[in-house]
Protein backbone atom coordinates (compact mmCIF):
# COMPACT_ATOMS: atom_id res chain seq x y z
CA UNK A 1 0.00 0.00 0.00
CA UNK A 2 1.49 3.39 -1.21
CA UNK A 3 0.34 6.89 0.81
CA UNK A 4 1.56 10.30 -0.14
CA UNK A 5 3.86 11.22 2.42
CA UNK A 6 3.73 14.93 0.54
CA UNK A 7 1.14 17.45 2.61
CA UNK A 8 -1.64 18.73 0.20
CA UNK A 9 -0.76 22.56 -0.07
CA UNK A 10 -3.28 24.88 1.92
CA UNK A 11 -6.51 25.83 0.07
CA UNK A 12 -6.25 29.63 -1.35
CA UNK A 13 -10.11 29.61 -1.17
CA UNK A 14 -10.30 28.92 2.44
CA UNK A 15 -13.25 30.85 4.72
CA UNK A 16 -11.94 34.13 6.23
CA UNK A 17 -11.79 35.04 9.69
CA UNK A 18 -12.76 38.18 11.26
CA UNK A 19 -8.90 38.42 11.38
CA UNK A 20 -7.96 38.01 8.28
CA UNK A 21 -8.00 40.23 5.29
CA UNK A 22 -10.54 38.57 3.05
CA UNK A 23 -9.15 37.23 -0.28
CA UNK A 24 -10.10 39.14 -3.63
CA UNK A 25 -11.57 42.14 -1.17
CA UNK A 26 -9.34 45.35 -2.58
CA UNK A 27 -11.38 44.90 -6.08
CA UNK A 28 -14.95 44.89 -3.82
CA UNK A 29 -14.61 47.27 -0.96
CA UNK A 30 -14.12 50.58 -2.24
CA UNK A 31 -17.18 50.19 -4.20
CA UNK A 32 -18.61 48.65 -1.51
CA UNK A 33 -17.51 51.95 0.89
CA UNK A 34 -18.84 53.97 -2.06
CA UNK A 35 -22.14 52.59 -1.60
CA UNK A 36 -22.43 53.47 2.27
CA UNK A 37 -20.99 56.64 1.42
CA UNK A 38 -23.40 57.77 -0.80
CA UNK A 39 -26.18 56.30 0.97
CA UNK A 40 -25.37 58.74 4.41
CA UNK A 41 -24.64 61.61 2.01
CA UNK A 42 -28.23 60.52 0.05
CA UNK A 43 -29.96 60.41 3.22
CA UNK A 44 -28.70 63.39 5.04
CA UNK A 45 -29.67 65.83 2.19
CA UNK A 46 -33.31 64.14 2.50
CA UNK A 47 -33.53 64.75 5.90
CA UNK A 48 -31.83 68.16 4.77
CA UNK A 49 -34.45 69.20 2.60
CA UNK A 50 -37.79 67.76 4.46
CA UNK A 51 -36.62 69.82 7.28
CA UNK A 52 -35.97 72.79 5.42
CA UNK A 53 -39.43 72.23 3.29
CA UNK A 54 -42.17 71.05 5.82
CA UNK A 55 -39.93 71.42 8.91
CA UNK A 56 -39.76 67.82 10.22
CA UNK A 57 -40.92 66.53 13.87
CA UNK A 58 -38.26 65.34 15.82
CA UNK A 59 -39.27 61.87 15.35
CA UNK A 60 -38.31 61.68 11.37
CA UNK A 61 -35.68 63.84 11.56
CA UNK A 62 -34.11 61.48 14.05
CA UNK A 63 -34.75 58.59 11.94
CA UNK A 64 -33.23 59.85 8.97
CA UNK A 65 -29.75 61.13 11.27
CA UNK A 66 -29.98 57.61 12.89
CA UNK A 67 -30.09 55.56 9.29
CA UNK A 68 -27.18 57.94 8.14
CA UNK A 69 -24.94 56.29 10.60
CA UNK A 70 -24.15 53.09 9.23
CA UNK A 71 -23.70 54.56 5.67
CA UNK A 72 -20.64 56.62 7.63
CA UNK A 73 -19.42 53.41 9.36
CA UNK A 74 -19.29 51.20 6.39
CA UNK A 75 -17.04 53.66 4.86
CA UNK A 76 -14.16 51.81 7.24
CA UNK A 77 -13.94 49.06 4.90
CA UNK A 78 -11.81 51.52 2.17
CA UNK A 79 -9.31 50.85 4.77
CA UNK A 80 -9.96 47.48 6.45
CA UNK A 81 -12.03 44.86 5.02
CA UNK A 82 -12.57 41.82 7.35
CA UNK A 83 -15.41 39.31 7.47
CA UNK A 84 -16.03 40.41 11.50
CA UNK A 85 -16.09 44.02 9.89
CA UNK A 86 -18.83 43.51 7.36
CA UNK A 87 -20.93 41.18 10.44
CA UNK A 88 -20.37 44.68 12.49
CA UNK A 89 -21.56 47.02 9.76
CA UNK A 90 -24.53 44.89 9.12
CA UNK A 91 -25.18 44.79 12.89
CA UNK A 92 -25.36 48.62 12.61
CA UNK A 93 -27.37 48.64 9.85
CA UNK A 94 -30.30 46.39 11.85
CA UNK A 95 -30.05 48.54 15.19
CA UNK A 96 -30.63 51.94 12.88
CA UNK A 97 -33.83 50.27 11.23
CA UNK A 98 -34.88 49.04 14.29
CA UNK A 99 -34.46 52.42 16.14
CA UNK A 100 -35.84 54.34 13.04
CA UNK A 101 -39.28 52.15 12.44
CA UNK A 102 -39.62 52.75 16.40
CA UNK A 103 -39.28 56.28 15.96
CA UNK A 104 -41.35 56.91 13.02
CA UNK A 105 -44.40 53.31 13.12
CA UNK A 106 -42.40 51.34 10.63
CA UNK A 107 -44.45 50.15 7.59
CA UNK A 108 -47.67 52.34 8.85
CA UNK A 109 -45.21 55.53 9.60
CA UNK A 110 -43.50 58.26 7.98
CA UNK A 111 -40.89 56.73 6.85
CA UNK A 112 -41.70 52.74 5.61
CA UNK A 113 -39.15 52.44 3.31
CA UNK A 114 -36.25 52.17 5.51
CA UNK A 115 -37.07 48.77 6.85
CA UNK A 116 -36.03 47.37 3.93
CA UNK A 117 -32.71 48.59 4.09
CA UNK A 118 -31.10 45.82 5.82
CA UNK A 119 -32.09 43.90 3.11
CA UNK A 120 -30.48 46.38 0.87
CA UNK A 121 -27.49 46.62 3.13
CA UNK A 122 -26.78 42.77 3.37
CA UNK A 123 -27.24 42.32 -0.69
CA UNK A 124 -24.38 45.13 -0.44
CA UNK A 125 -22.37 43.62 1.99
CA UNK A 126 -22.63 39.71 1.10
CA UNK A 127 -19.21 37.98 -0.15
CA UNK A 128 -18.46 34.89 -1.44
CA UNK A 129 -15.96 34.29 1.12
CA UNK A 130 -18.26 34.59 3.99
CA UNK A 131 -20.89 31.76 2.21
CA UNK A 132 -23.19 31.46 -0.12
CA UNK A 133 -25.29 34.54 0.04
CA UNK A 134 -25.16 34.24 3.94
CA UNK A 135 -25.52 38.26 4.40
CA UNK A 136 -28.44 38.73 1.89
CA UNK A 137 -30.27 35.94 4.22
CA UNK A 138 -29.41 37.72 6.97
CA UNK A 139 -30.94 40.55 5.89
CA UNK A 140 -33.98 39.14 4.47
CA UNK A 141 -35.06 37.92 8.02
CA UNK A 142 -33.37 41.03 9.52
CA UNK A 143 -36.93 42.93 7.95
CA UNK A 144 -38.79 41.45 10.36
CA UNK A 145 -37.41 43.65 13.30
CA UNK A 146 -38.42 46.59 12.07
CA UNK A 147 -41.75 45.46 11.14
CA UNK A 148 -42.36 44.42 14.72
CA UNK A 149 -40.77 47.64 16.21
CA UNK A 150 -42.92 50.12 14.19
CA UNK A 151 -45.93 48.21 15.37
CA UNK A 152 -45.16 48.57 18.68
CA UNK A 153 -44.28 52.19 18.17
CA UNK A 154 -47.74 52.05 16.64
CA UNK A 155 -49.63 49.97 19.21
CA UNK A 156 -48.27 52.49 21.90
CA UNK A 157 -48.03 55.60 20.56
CA UNK A 158 -51.08 55.30 18.10
CA UNK A 159 -50.79 55.98 14.38
CA UNK A 160 -49.67 59.60 13.40
CA UNK A 161 -50.36 61.63 10.58
CA UNK A 162 -48.27 60.30 7.31
CA UNK A 163 -46.54 62.58 5.16
CA UNK A 164 -47.18 61.21 1.55
CA UNK A 165 -44.02 62.62 0.27
CA UNK A 166 -41.47 62.02 2.71
CA UNK A 167 -42.78 58.23 2.70
CA UNK A 168 -42.34 57.99 -0.83
CA UNK A 169 -38.74 59.34 -0.74
CA UNK A 170 -37.85 56.78 1.61
CA UNK A 171 -39.26 54.08 -0.87
CA UNK A 172 -37.46 55.43 -3.58
CA UNK A 173 -34.09 55.88 -1.38
CA UNK A 174 -34.62 52.01 -0.07
CA UNK A 175 -35.35 50.41 -3.69
CA UNK A 176 -32.29 52.51 -4.99
CA UNK A 177 -30.37 51.53 -2.48
CA UNK A 178 -31.32 47.86 -2.82
CA UNK A 179 -30.87 48.01 -7.10
CA UNK A 180 -27.44 49.49 -6.39
CA UNK A 181 -26.61 46.85 -3.65
CA UNK A 182 -27.60 44.10 -6.59
CA UNK A 183 -26.06 46.00 -9.11
CA UNK A 184 -22.43 46.45 -7.16
CA UNK A 185 -22.73 42.26 -6.07
CA UNK A 186 -24.10 41.39 -9.78
CA UNK A 187 -20.24 41.76 -11.48
CA UNK A 188 -18.51 40.17 -8.40
CA UNK A 189 -21.19 37.54 -8.34
CA UNK A 190 -20.57 36.96 -12.10
CA UNK A 191 -17.05 36.92 -12.13
CA UNK A 192 -17.37 34.42 -8.90
CA UNK A 193 -19.58 31.96 -11.07
CA UNK A 194 -17.11 32.35 -14.53
CA UNK A 195 -14.07 31.46 -12.49
CA UNK A 196 -15.54 28.90 -11.17
CA UNK A 197 -16.93 27.49 -14.07
CA UNK A 198 -13.48 28.28 -15.75
CA UNK A 199 -12.08 26.18 -13.14
CA UNK A 200 -14.36 23.00 -13.65
CA UNK A 201 -13.32 23.27 -16.62
CA UNK A 202 -9.45 23.03 -16.02
CA UNK A 203 -10.37 19.96 -13.95
CA UNK A 204 -12.32 18.02 -16.36
CA UNK A 205 -10.08 18.56 -19.27
CA UNK A 206 -7.15 17.60 -16.34
CA UNK A 207 -8.76 14.61 -15.67
CA UNK A 208 -10.03 13.40 -19.17
CA UNK A 209 -6.52 14.12 -20.18
CA UNK A 210 -4.62 12.31 -17.53
CA UNK A 211 -2.59 9.00 -18.23
CA UNK A 212 -4.29 6.95 -15.84
CA UNK A 213 -7.59 5.92 -15.82
CA UNK A 214 -9.18 7.57 -12.44
CA UNK A 215 -13.13 5.58 -11.61
CA UNK A 216 -15.58 5.79 -9.22
CA UNK A 217 -16.67 2.76 -8.13
CA UNK A 218 -20.00 1.71 -6.29
CA UNK A 219 -18.72 -0.99 -2.68
CA UNK A 220 -19.37 -3.77 -5.60
CA UNK A 221 -17.22 -2.57 -7.78
CA UNK A 222 -19.08 -1.30 -10.54
CA UNK A 223 -17.59 1.79 -12.37
CA UNK A 224 -20.29 4.69 -11.30
CA UNK A 225 -17.82 7.83 -13.35
CA UNK A 226 -14.74 7.51 -14.94
CA UNK A 227 -12.10 9.59 -15.93
CA UNK A 228 -8.86 9.52 -18.28
CA UNK A 229 -7.27 6.97 -20.84
CA UNK A 230 -8.25 3.30 -19.51
CA UNK A 231 -4.93 0.54 -20.33
CA UNK A 232 -5.23 -1.20 -22.95
CA UNK A 233 -6.10 -4.16 -21.72
CA UNK A 234 -9.38 -2.74 -19.38
CA UNK A 235 -12.74 -1.51 -21.00
CA UNK A 236 -14.47 1.36 -19.62
CA UNK A 237 -18.25 0.24 -21.18
CA UNK A 238 -17.71 -3.20 -19.26
CA UNK A 239 -16.96 -1.58 -15.83
CA UNK A 240 -19.65 0.40 -16.39
CA UNK A 241 -21.69 -2.32 -16.92
CA UNK A 242 -20.46 -5.40 -15.54
CA UNK A 243 -18.36 -3.83 -12.95
CA UNK A 244 -14.48 -4.09 -12.10
CA UNK A 245 -14.92 -8.16 -10.67
CA UNK A 246 -15.84 -9.37 -14.51
CA UNK A 247 -12.80 -7.70 -16.08
CA UNK A 248 -10.39 -9.60 -13.80
CA UNK A 249 -8.94 -13.05 -14.60
CA UNK A 250 -10.73 -15.55 -12.74
CA UNK A 251 -7.50 -16.72 -9.91
CA UNK A 252 -6.72 -13.05 -9.14
CA UNK A 253 -10.47 -11.98 -8.54
CA UNK A 254 -9.73 -13.32 -4.51
CA UNK A 255 -7.20 -10.82 -4.69
CA UNK A 256 -9.11 -7.87 -5.98
CA UNK A 257 -12.49 -8.81 -4.00
CA UNK A 258 -10.28 -8.27 -0.57
CA UNK A 259 -8.42 -5.09 -1.96
CA UNK A 260 -12.34 -3.96 -2.40
CA UNK A 261 -13.14 -4.63 0.97
CA UNK A 262 -10.05 -2.97 2.68
CA UNK A 263 -10.70 0.00 0.70
CA UNK A 264 -14.43 0.52 2.13
CA UNK A 265 -12.73 0.14 5.64
CA UNK A 266 -11.11 2.75 4.87
CA UNK A 267 -7.80 1.71 4.38
CA UNK A 268 -5.75 3.17 0.64
CA UNK A 269 -4.56 -0.24 -0.84
CA UNK A 270 -2.47 -0.97 -4.14
CA UNK A 271 -3.52 -4.56 -5.94
CA UNK A 272 -2.00 -5.74 -9.31
CA UNK A 273 -4.37 -8.00 -11.25
CA UNK A 274 -4.57 -10.13 -14.98
CA UNK A 275 -7.08 -8.26 -17.15
CA UNK A 276 -9.57 -10.98 -18.24
CA UNK A 277 -9.81 -10.10 -21.69
CA UNK A 278 -5.51 -9.82 -22.37
CA UNK A 279 -3.51 -12.60 -20.34
CA UNK A 280 -0.20 -11.37 -21.01
CA UNK A 281 -0.55 -8.11 -19.67
CA UNK A 282 -1.15 -6.50 -16.15
CA UNK A 283 -3.02 -3.64 -14.31
CA UNK A 284 -1.85 -1.92 -10.87
CA UNK A 285 -4.98 -0.29 -9.42
CA UNK A 286 -4.96 1.76 -6.07
CA UNK A 287 -8.18 1.49 -4.37
CA UNK A 288 -9.60 4.08 -1.26
CA UNK A 289 -12.54 5.55 -0.05
CA UNK A 290 -14.27 8.39 -1.30
CA UNK A 291 -15.94 10.41 1.45
CA UNK A 292 -18.58 12.84 0.45
CA UNK A 293 -21.12 14.10 2.90
CA UNK A 294 -24.57 12.50 2.21
CA UNK A 295 -23.54 9.70 -0.24
CA UNK A 296 -23.74 6.54 0.09
CA UNK A 297 -19.69 4.69 0.45
CA UNK A 298 -18.11 4.83 -2.71
CA UNK A 299 -14.61 4.17 -4.09
CA UNK A 300 -12.16 5.82 -5.58
CA UNK A 301 -9.84 4.41 -7.60
CA UNK A 302 -7.01 4.69 -10.50
CA UNK A 303 -5.57 2.08 -12.65
CA UNK A 304 -2.14 2.05 -14.68
CA UNK A 305 -0.73 -0.39 -17.51
CA UNK A 306 1.18 -2.53 -15.47
CA UNK A 307 3.01 -4.85 -17.95
CA UNK A 308 5.80 -3.46 -18.16
CA UNK A 309 6.57 -3.53 -14.23
CA UNK A 310 5.47 -6.78 -14.16
CA UNK A 311 8.07 -7.55 -16.99
CA UNK A 312 10.78 -5.86 -14.84
CA UNK A 313 9.73 -7.26 -11.81
CA UNK A 314 10.25 -11.26 -13.32
CA UNK A 315 12.90 -10.57 -15.18
CA UNK A 316 14.63 -8.94 -11.86
CA UNK A 317 13.37 -12.32 -9.90
CA UNK A 318 14.54 -14.42 -12.66
CA UNK A 319 18.24 -12.49 -12.81
CA UNK A 320 17.85 -13.00 -8.60
CA UNK A 321 17.18 -17.21 -8.80
CA UNK A 322 19.78 -17.51 -10.96
CA UNK A 323 22.52 -15.64 -8.86
CA UNK A 324 21.63 -17.28 -5.80
CA UNK A 325 21.85 -20.58 -8.00
CA UNK A 326 25.52 -19.52 -9.33
CA UNK A 327 26.14 -18.50 -5.56
CA UNK A 328 24.86 -22.02 -4.65
CA UNK A 329 27.52 -23.42 -7.47
CA UNK A 330 30.13 -21.15 -5.95
CA UNK A 331 29.81 -22.35 -2.44
CA UNK A 332 29.62 -26.02 -3.66
CA UNK A 333 32.53 -25.26 -5.17
CA UNK A 334 34.78 -24.05 -2.73
CA UNK A 335 33.91 -26.41 -0.05
CA UNK A 336 35.12 -29.49 -2.38
CA UNK A 337 37.90 -27.35 -3.10
CA UNK A 338 39.01 -26.87 0.09
CA UNK A 339 38.48 -30.55 1.02
CA UNK A 340 40.32 -31.58 -1.68
CA UNK A 341 43.15 -29.13 -1.00
CA UNK A 342 43.70 -29.67 2.62
CA UNK A 343 44.63 -33.34 2.28
CA UNK A 344 48.01 -32.15 0.12
CA UNK A 345 48.09 -29.47 1.46
CA UNK A 346 48.81 -31.15 5.26
CA UNK A 347 51.17 -33.55 3.79
CA UNK A 348 53.19 -30.63 2.69
CA UNK A 349 53.11 -28.96 6.24
CA UNK A 350 54.39 -32.46 7.52
CA UNK A 351 57.35 -33.06 5.61
CA UNK A 352 58.25 -29.49 5.77
CA UNK A 353 57.89 -29.79 9.13
CA UNK A 354 60.02 -32.93 9.12
CA UNK A 355 62.72 -31.40 7.36
CA UNK A 356 62.64 -28.18 9.63
CA UNK A 357 63.26 -30.40 12.33
CA UNK A 358 66.29 -32.49 10.56
CA UNK A 359 64.38 -36.16 12.15
CA UNK A 360 66.36 -37.91 9.25
CA UNK A 361 69.63 -36.02 9.31
CA UNK A 362 71.02 -32.45 8.93
CA UNK A 363 70.33 -30.58 5.58
CA UNK A 364 72.32 -28.24 4.13
CA UNK A 365 71.57 -24.35 5.46
CA UNK A 366 69.97 -23.23 2.34
CA UNK A 367 67.91 -26.36 2.42
CA UNK A 368 66.95 -25.38 5.92
CA UNK A 369 65.78 -21.92 4.91
CA UNK A 370 63.63 -23.41 2.09
CA UNK A 371 62.03 -26.12 4.67
CA UNK A 372 60.63 -23.03 6.98
CA UNK A 373 59.70 -21.08 3.85
CA UNK A 374 57.43 -23.69 2.80
CA UNK A 375 56.07 -24.87 6.23
CA UNK A 376 55.05 -21.28 7.00
CA UNK A 377 53.82 -20.18 3.54
CA UNK A 378 51.56 -24.13 3.88
CA UNK A 379 50.47 -23.35 7.29
CA UNK A 380 49.44 -19.56 5.87
CA UNK A 381 47.57 -21.37 3.22
CA UNK A 382 45.72 -24.33 5.27
CA UNK A 383 44.59 -21.11 7.27
CA UNK A 384 43.46 -19.55 4.25
CA UNK A 385 41.33 -22.89 2.96
CA UNK A 386 40.13 -22.99 6.73
CA UNK A 387 38.34 -19.79 6.28
CA UNK A 388 36.76 -20.18 2.68
CA UNK A 389 35.28 -24.02 3.94
CA UNK A 390 34.00 -22.06 6.92
CA UNK A 391 32.57 -19.65 5.47
CA UNK A 392 31.02 -21.69 2.45
CA UNK A 393 29.52 -24.31 4.99
CA UNK A 394 27.80 -20.87 6.16
CA UNK A 395 26.61 -19.64 3.22
CA UNK A 396 25.11 -22.85 2.28
CA UNK A 397 23.72 -23.22 6.03
CA UNK A 398 25.36 -26.31 6.64
CA UNK A 399 27.44 -25.23 9.57
CA UNK A 400 26.59 -26.76 12.79
CA UNK A 401 27.04 -24.78 16.04
CA UNK A 402 27.83 -27.07 19.00
CA UNK A 403 26.54 -25.29 21.61
CA UNK A 404 27.66 -26.94 25.09
CA UNK A 405 27.98 -24.77 28.32
CA UNK A 406 31.88 -24.21 29.26
CA UNK A 407 33.75 -21.10 30.86
CA UNK A 408 34.42 -18.58 28.13
CA UNK A 409 37.58 -17.89 29.58
CA UNK A 410 39.32 -20.98 28.46
CA UNK A 411 38.41 -20.41 24.90
CA UNK A 412 39.78 -16.63 25.06
CA UNK A 413 42.75 -17.90 26.82
CA UNK A 414 43.48 -20.15 24.05
CA UNK A 415 43.78 -17.88 22.07
CA UNK A 416 45.90 -15.53 23.50
CA UNK A 417 48.29 -18.48 23.79
CA UNK A 418 48.80 -19.12 19.89
CA UNK A 419 48.85 -15.44 19.12
CA UNK A 420 51.41 -14.88 22.19
CA UNK A 421 54.69 -15.69 20.11
CA UNK A 422 53.45 -13.89 17.26
CA UNK A 423 52.74 -10.81 19.04
CA UNK A 424 56.25 -11.12 21.26
CA UNK A 425 58.19 -11.22 17.52
CA UNK A 426 56.76 -8.21 16.44
CA UNK A 427 57.38 -6.88 19.77
CA UNK A 428 53.55 -6.14 20.44
CA UNK A 429 52.42 -5.77 24.21
CA UNK A 430 49.52 -8.53 24.36
CA UNK A 431 47.48 -8.37 27.48
CA UNK A 432 43.80 -10.12 28.42
CA UNK A 433 41.25 -8.52 30.82
CA UNK A 434 39.43 -11.20 32.39
CA UNK A 435 37.07 -11.42 35.13
CA UNK A 436 37.64 -13.02 37.71
CA UNK A 437 34.90 -15.24 38.47
CA UNK A 438 34.05 -17.76 35.77
CA UNK A 439 32.05 -16.63 32.62
CA UNK A 440 29.58 -19.42 32.11
CA UNK A 441 27.94 -19.52 28.41
CA UNK A 442 25.92 -21.76 26.41
CA UNK A 443 27.69 -21.21 22.87
CA UNK A 444 30.06 -22.85 20.37
CA UNK A 445 33.53 -23.53 22.25
CA UNK A 446 35.12 -23.85 18.77
CA UNK A 447 33.35 -20.70 16.91
CA UNK A 448 34.18 -18.23 20.60
CA UNK A 449 38.05 -19.12 20.20
CA UNK A 450 37.95 -19.04 16.18
CA UNK A 451 36.32 -15.22 16.73
CA UNK A 452 38.58 -14.76 19.40
CA UNK A 453 41.73 -15.64 17.26
CA UNK A 454 41.18 -14.19 13.95
CA UNK A 455 40.53 -10.89 15.91
CA UNK A 456 43.83 -11.07 18.03
CA UNK A 457 45.93 -12.22 14.60
CA UNK A 458 44.24 -8.88 13.03
CA UNK A 459 45.05 -6.92 15.29
CA UNK A 460 48.72 -7.86 15.79
CA UNK A 461 49.16 -8.28 12.38
CA UNK A 462 48.56 -4.38 11.99
CA UNK A 463 49.69 -3.05 15.06
CA UNK A 464 53.70 -1.92 14.47
CA UNK A 465 56.41 -2.32 17.03
CA UNK A 466 56.03 -1.47 20.24
CA UNK A 467 52.48 -1.12 19.82
CA UNK A 468 49.67 -2.74 22.10
CA UNK A 469 46.51 -5.20 21.68
CA UNK A 470 43.97 -5.96 24.34
CA UNK A 471 41.70 -8.30 24.29
CA UNK A 472 38.46 -7.55 26.87
CA UNK A 473 35.96 -10.35 28.25
CA UNK A 474 33.04 -9.07 30.24
CA UNK A 475 29.21 -10.38 31.04
CA UNK A 476 26.35 -7.75 30.86
CA UNK A 477 23.27 -9.70 31.89
CA UNK A 478 22.06 -12.15 29.40
CA UNK A 479 25.15 -11.09 26.72
CA UNK A 480 28.75 -11.97 26.45
CA UNK A 481 30.56 -8.64 25.49
CA UNK A 482 34.09 -9.61 23.73
CA UNK A 483 36.03 -6.30 22.65
CA UNK A 484 39.81 -6.66 21.04
CA UNK A 485 41.59 -2.86 20.88
CA UNK A 486 45.06 -2.10 19.30
CA UNK A 487 46.93 0.98 18.11
CA UNK A 488 47.85 0.37 14.99
CA UNK A 489 46.96 1.72 11.55
CA UNK A 490 43.28 2.33 11.90
CA UNK A 491 40.86 1.96 9.42
CA UNK A 492 39.30 5.32 7.12
CA UNK A 493 35.95 6.00 7.76
CA UNK A 494 35.05 4.70 3.95
CA UNK A 495 36.61 1.57 4.83
CA UNK A 496 34.66 0.78 7.38
CA UNK A 497 31.10 0.19 6.03
CA UNK A 498 32.62 -3.04 3.57
CA UNK A 499 34.86 -4.27 6.39
CA UNK A 500 32.80 -7.91 7.36
CA UNK A 501 32.14 -8.90 3.84
CA UNK A 502 34.08 -11.46 2.17
CA UNK A 503 37.23 -10.47 0.94
CA UNK A 504 36.95 -7.12 1.65
CA UNK A 505 40.26 -5.20 2.52
CA UNK A 506 41.42 -1.74 4.17
CA UNK A 507 44.24 0.23 4.04
CA UNK A 508 46.81 0.56 1.43
CA UNK A 509 48.20 -2.22 -1.09
CA UNK A 510 50.53 -2.97 1.37
CA UNK A 511 48.33 -3.68 4.24
CA UNK A 512 46.30 -5.56 1.60
CA UNK A 513 49.06 -7.85 1.52
CA UNK A 514 49.25 -9.03 4.54
CA UNK A 515 45.72 -10.70 4.43
CA UNK A 516 42.93 -11.85 2.52
CA UNK A 517 39.90 -10.66 4.08
CA UNK A 518 38.20 -13.67 5.50
CA UNK A 519 38.79 -12.86 8.88
CA UNK A 520 36.45 -10.39 10.24
CA UNK A 521 34.20 -11.28 7.48
CA UNK A 522 34.40 -15.31 9.37
CA UNK A 523 33.69 -13.36 12.53
CA UNK A 524 30.64 -11.83 11.62
CA UNK A 525 29.10 -14.60 10.59
CA UNK A 526 29.70 -16.83 13.85
CA UNK A 527 28.86 -14.00 15.68
CA UNK A 528 25.15 -13.67 13.68
CA UNK A 529 24.56 -17.66 13.90
CA UNK A 530 25.26 -16.95 17.89
CA UNK A 531 22.61 -14.63 17.36
CA UNK A 532 24.85 -11.37 17.85
CA UNK A 533 26.39 -8.77 16.59
CA UNK A 534 29.78 -7.38 15.09
CA UNK A 535 30.46 -3.46 15.93
CA UNK A 536 34.11 -1.78 14.40
CA UNK A 537 34.89 1.91 15.51
CA UNK A 538 38.21 3.34 14.41
CA UNK A 539 40.35 6.43 13.88
CA UNK A 540 42.75 6.11 11.25
CA UNK A 541 46.45 6.21 12.57
CA UNK A 542 45.27 5.73 16.23
CA UNK A 543 43.99 2.33 16.23
CA UNK A 544 40.84 0.13 16.04
CA UNK A 545 38.18 -1.72 17.84
CA UNK A 546 36.08 -4.67 16.98
CA UNK A 547 33.45 -5.41 19.71
CA UNK A 548 31.18 -8.47 19.37
CA UNK A 549 28.31 -9.11 21.75
CA UNK A 550 26.60 -12.69 21.97
CA UNK A 551 23.59 -13.56 23.93
CA UNK A 552 25.13 -16.97 25.39
CA UNK A 553 24.92 -16.28 29.00
CA UNK A 554 23.97 -18.59 31.39
CA UNK A 555 21.88 -17.35 33.89
CA UNK A 556 21.26 -20.24 36.01
CA UNK A 557 24.38 -20.49 38.77
CA UNK A 558 22.89 -23.90 39.12
CA UNK A 559 22.98 -25.61 35.67
CA UNK A 560 25.99 -28.26 34.80
CA UNK A 561 27.99 -28.72 32.01
CA UNK A 562 25.97 -30.00 29.64
CA UNK A 563 26.96 -32.64 26.66
CA UNK A 564 27.77 -31.17 23.61
CA UNK A 565 25.19 -31.64 21.33
CA UNK A 566 25.37 -30.24 17.89
CA UNK A 567 23.23 -27.92 16.24
CA UNK A 568 21.89 -26.92 12.75
CA UNK A 569 21.46 -23.06 12.35
CA UNK A 570 20.68 -21.37 9.33
CA UNK A 571 23.06 -18.61 8.24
Amino acid sequence: MKTDANPRPQDDRRQSTSRDPMPGAPLVAPLVALWHAIWAVAISLTALAAQMLDGLKDAPLAALLIMAFPGIFGVVLMVRDTAGLRFATMAGWLLAATASAGLTGGATGALPGLILMPLAAGIALDHGRIGADRLTRLGAFAVVLPLLAGLISTWLNGPEAQGPLLAAVSGLLAMGAIIAAMRLTWSERQSRLADAEGQAARIAALLEDQPALTLLLDPSGRAVATWGNPPPALSVLALSEQGLISAVHAPDRPAVSAALARALSGQQIEVQFTPRIALDRRVVMILGPFHNDGDRPRLIAQAFDGTAQFARELGLETARVEAEAQSAGKTRFLANMSHELRTPLNAVIGFADIMRQKLFGPLPERYAGYADAIHQAGGHLLDLINDVLDLSKIEAERYQLVMEAFDARDAVSAAVALVRLQADDKGVDLAAVLPSEPVKVRADARALKQMALNLLSNAVKFTPAGGSVTITLDADGPDLDLAVSDTGVGIAPQDLKRLGRPFEQAGGADQKAQGTGLGLSLVRSLTELHGGRMTIDSTLGEGAAVMIRLPVMVVDKSETVAEATPVMVEA
